[in-house]
């Protein structure tokens, strides 16, 4: 016979208990509605009138119309919002592609493949996450223009496929440095090569990584204005964030309820992105912890 002793829970620690689990519950609550408000106030101001803007600075409409989606999805500037929408879309998932083919093979040849000065290339590579993007603004457009690049996608694709963001593939590097290297040897014993352990050990390991960096390309693909703008001339070509400059300047007086109602149009995709996919990024997060 087994005898557990209990300890007793006296009356006052359970009701002071009980007590701070409802203060933190309320905290959390008015902080999760601090950060919500501002989504929560677009949305609702997205059904207010033209006429209300700056005269009504209530939350909710007085006149509530969907007026301003009606508008919206015919388009602008005889450019319907789906090709808004899809060149967004192209961007995005090359974005995401170049990203993970090229940083993932950059970092595998940083982490695994030993070559003369590649702490060098690497420390350079480290070094260019310091450069602003302003800075190569000039050098690039000239290149591009020589090449007759421009408006068209390849200027905005081309250096995601020719792995020109340092920081992912950084991230892969500290990724594939935490894999036992005993997989790599034991796949050589075996006859493989580079390639076979890249596409075979490597890169099914690393997925959380690939996982987190295809969502951080993709939301700075999509919601990136100034790479658009510098390459980018006709309408037919433009992005969402372009487009948003045309719905809030197109006749001179800006359509505040056009530009809202397309912003949160703009903004479910990469919320359905990021919903569908966090749970790899959190994955990730604690796949490294767990290494660490």
């Amino acid at each position: 016979m087994v005898i557990t002793s209990v300890t007793p829970v006296r009356p006052g620690m359970k009701l002071h208990r009980r007590l701070t689990g409802v203060v933190w519950t309320i905290a959390i609550l008015a902080l999760t509605a601090v950060v919500l408000y501002p989504l929560a106030w677009m949305v609702s101001a997205s059904f207010k009138p033209n006429s209300e803007f700056g005269s009504n600075q209530a939350f909710f409409p007085i006149a509530p119309t969907i007026d301003n989606y009606l508008k919206v999805f015919e388009g602008v500037g005889g450019v319907p919002l789906a090709i808004f929408f899809l060149n967004s879309f192209l961007l995005g998932i090359g974005a995401v592609i170049g990203t993970v083919i090229s940083s993932s093979m950059a970092a595998y040849a940083f982490a695994r493949v030993p070559f003369k000065g590649r702490g060098t290339f690497f420390a350079i590579m480290i070094g260019t996450l310091l450069l602003p993007f302003h800075v190569l603004i000039i050098p690039q457009y000239i290149i591009f223009r020589n090449l007759d690049m421009i408006d068209t996608f390849w200027p905005l694709l081309i250096g995601k496929f020719l792995a020109t963001e340092a920081f992912f593939v950084f991230l892969m590097v500290q990724f594939i440095r935490t894999l036992p290297r005993e997989l790599d040897e034991a796949a050589r014993i075996d006859g493989c090569g580079h390639a076979r352990i890249y596409f075979s050990i490597t890169l099914p390991l690393i997925k959380p990584a690939l996982i987190t960096s295809s969502i951080f390309a993709f939301i700075w693909s999509w919601n990136d204005f100034l790479g658009p703008l510098l390459y980018l001339t006709s309408p037919r070509n433009y992005p969402l964030p372009l487009a948003l400059r045309i719905f809030n300047d197109q006749t001179f007086a800006s359509d505040y309820g056009a530009t809202i109602a397309v912003s949160v149009l703009a903004l479910l995709p990469v919320l359905l992105f990021f919903i569908i996919f966090q749970r790899f990024l959190v994955e990730g997060v604690a796949t490294q912890g767990l290494k660490g």
